[in-house]
């Protein structure tokens, strides 16, 4: 390099090489990724002058001053502050006029992709004219603007349909799916891939060569299908099915999906200067949206939770302990390996074997989606022990027990571990119930005993919920957490008693929608109405999926808590569980299920209504449903965070979307109550509890934010 323009302060720097390429460095001051802000898009456009401005350079490469990465987006903090459409619109217009100026550059770009390229991050890339990428498992290129509510503004709805084709692109867009380095290659979505190390000067052979003619981009092959899909009529099903596709996941909760369709559409059929108008027009309608921004918070609030927690050191955890090789210690196995040895004991050689083959054949998924290699699947089954004895569990720092849900079972597993472990090592008990004080009320050392409820299945779930006494430790509680961040959850932390703040406020919620069908209400409307009020699935249907006689367990560790309250279901469930309707697997519940059938509606099972000893079948106002049993979800969050259960209405938003599928656009129990007005709310739980009594009333929290006029969120 001949020549470094701009300070070490500035997010860009430009270096000048002998052969006439400009290497244009990225390297946002004081951050760990590269983020796309004005400051950063401002000296891009000085870089870019000085770039034309000079005869001596033929060619540029666009690449990252950090390790292991490109650009991980736009700054989110600058989208969650925007509250004026035209202020968002003008910054995607700001963007398209920079990254045109990249496009239509007779210097060639190259762009020297290692490392992730989201969001705005490809969006540059795709302003290239060569995408290079380096082939490693770190390497992850998406557009997953639509995740948190928007679209991509920088022409991202222009140019990768172009780039991959219509059909290869939508999904991408719709759903923000990454691709690995070569998934990607096969796409299209990149032209080479080359190793992490070098990969500057790898490009910058490349940009040569495009100056000079010697290689040219790769091109997409368009087969007949393409052609076929890509011609006026072809577009035009292919566009109706997307759109019939977007109304059935979204049921029109969320605006994303069908704006970018519009602004495909529309740079399909009128051109790309019109699709980026429209882009950088519908941009800003989404940034300013509550959506967009309840979806920012919650990325923002899952970004904080995975912050190390300062309060005490963690204990090294070198090696873990996980007491149960079925469903739920197979998950926590298997998220728990690519950190530590892991010892898995169990009483059954077959249920050990089972587990084995299980962590095995989700190893091997991974190695198909590019995440690991067959070398790593090898080396990680090797750090798998599978045992029957407690004696092989000594060496633990951290011990996950996940048996049965019944307390007698996990008080004798913990006496039995406390016998071999260290002192200082941790005891956690997967249970989604079962209060920790009781289960450490005979333990040697109850200060290191807490509660890691995880949420099946565990590989997929994203929340780990962190259960303490009054008596657990810090350290254990930072040990847990950790560990918790690094097998790649968001950890919240609540206080112990029955159901801790999940299941507790999952309870209200499923009752009331076995009240309402006991009232009249038909089940497959219940479940209706609730999709439609936005959870991923209705909570009849996931009552079965649970398993009704589960149901009856939790709800029995209730029963105190919320007598006097009003609360209760514990009697429906128990009919329909002494009818053998159990749910999914016994193959009956609130529908019927045929294990050859595993698509489609299920049909209702008609015999519930008089096993629960309906009323007739009756119309309900429409969206009396969703309100009623959302609102005893969102009023008993409020009673679990005046109580001390959670520590803040963040901890509350995040365990009730990632746990139990609140709707995210909504942003949360709390989020929602700010949106609603809290006295608002108030008036209509007591309009409620005239009605159908006590358990509507409102939490004495929420009466007192109302008189006070107060808020959970700053405006």
């Amino acid at each position: 390099m001949t020549e470094v323009a701009g300070p070490a302060t500035r997010a860009v720097r430009l270096e000048r090489r002998p052969d006439g390429v400009a290497v244009v460095l990225l390297d946002t001051p004081g951050s760990k990724v590269n983020v796309l802000s004005r400051g950063l898009l401002d000296e891009i456009r000085e870089m870019l002058d000085a770039i034309e401005g000079d005869d001596a350079i033929r060619a540029c490469v666009l690449a990252s001053a950090k390790p292991d990465t490109f650009i991980a987006g736009a700054d989110l903090k600058l989208l969650g502050s925007i509250r004026d459409p035209e202020q968002a619109a003008q910054f995607s217009r700001d963007g398209h006029a920079l990254l045109d100026r990249i496009a239509g550059n007779p210097k060639p770009f190259v762009a020297a992709i290692g490392g992730p390229a989201l969001g705005g991050g490809l969006e540059v890339a795709l302003a290239c004219r060569y995408i290079l990428a380096a082939d490693s498992p770190e390497t992850v290129l998406a557009l997953p603007e639509v995740q948190l509510g928007l679209l991509p503004g920088g022409g991202g709805t222009q140019r990768l349909p172009r780039r991959v084709g219509l059909v290869a692109a939508l999904p991408l867009l719709l759903t923000g799916k990454r691709l690995r380095a070569r998934r990607a290659l096969r796409a299209g979505l990149v032209d080479a891939l080359t190793s992490p190390g070098g990969i500057v000067d790898t490009a910058a052979r490349a940009a040569l060569g495009l100056a000079d003619g010697t290689l040219r981009p790769r091109r997409r092959t368009r087969s007949i299908a393409d052609r076929l899909l890509e011609s006026p009529l072809g577009r035009w099903v292919v566009f109706r099915r997307a759109r019939a596709d977007v109304a059935r996941r979204t049921r029109g909760n969320y605006p994303a999906p069908p704006a970018i369709l519009d602004c495909v559409e529309t740079g399909w059929t009128r051109g790309a200067r019109a699709g980026a108008a429209r882009e950088s027009d519908l941009f800003g309608r989404l940034a300013a949206g509550r959506e967009a921004r309840n979806l920012i918070g919650l990325f923002d609030a899952m970004t904080e939770l995975k912050k190390p927690d300062r309060a005490a050191t963690p204990r090294p955890v070198r090696r873990v302990a996980v007491l149960g090789g079925g469903f739920m210690g197979r998950g926590i196995v298997a998220v728990s390996l690519p950190h530590a040895p892991v010892t898995v004991k169990d009483v059954s050689d077959d249920v050990l074997s089972a587990c084995l083959l299980d962590v095995r054949d989700g190893l091997e998924g991974r190695v198909r989606s590019g995440a690991i290699s067959r070398f790593d699947v090898d080396r990680l089954m090797a750090r798998l022990y599978p045992t029957g004895d407690d004696a092989d569990l000594a060496r633990a720092d951290l011990v996950i027990e996940a048996v049965f849900e019944d307390l007698d079972l996990k008080r004798r597993v913990l006496a039995d571990v406390e016998a071999v472990i260290e002192p200082g090592a941790v005891f956690a008990s997967n249970t989604s119930a079962l209060p920790i004080g009781d289960i450490a009320a005979r333990a040697r050392h109850p200060e290191r005993v807490l509660g890691m409820h995880y949420f099946s299945p565990v590989p997929k779930m994203p929340l780990l919920e962190l259960v303490v006494t009054d008596r657990t430790s810090d350290e254990a509680i930072a040990t847990a957490r950790a560990f918790g961040v690094r097998q790649g959850k968001t950890v919240i932390v609540v206080r112990d008693g029955p159901g801790f703040y999940t299941s507790r406020i999952l309870s209200p919620y499923l009752a009331e929608a076995t009240a309402l069908v006991r009232e009249g209400a038909r089940i497959d409307q219940v479940d209706r109405e609730l999709k439609d009020f936005g959870y991923p699935v209705g909570p009849l249907a996931l009552l079965d999926e649970v398993g009704i006689d589960v149901a009856v367990h939790v709800a029995t560790n209730f029963g105190t808590l919320y007598a006097a309250r009003g609360l209760g279901g514990t009697d429906a469930f128990r009919r329909l569980h002494e009818a053998g309707a159990s749910g999914r697997k016994a193959g009956r519940g609130f529908y019927l299920y045929d294990r050859r059938r595993r698509r489609g509606p299920r049909p209702v099972h008609e015999a519930a209504y008089a096993l629960l000893g309906a009323a007739p079948r009756r119309d309900f106002p429409p969206g009396a449903i969703a309100t009623r049993t959302a609102s005893l979800m969102v009023n008993e969050a409020a009673h679990c965070l005046d109580e001390g259960v959670i520590a803040s209405p963040r901890d509350g938003d995040v365990g009730a979307i990632l746990g139990l599928g609140f709707p995210p656009f909504r942003g949360g129990p709390f989020r929602w109550l700010d949106a609603e007005g809290i006295g608002a709310f108030v008036e209509r739980m007591e309009r409620l509890a005239a009605e159908h009594g006590p358990r509507f009333e409102p939490a004495p929290l929420l009466r007192r934010m109302a008189g006070a006029g107060e808020r959970f969120y700053p405006v």
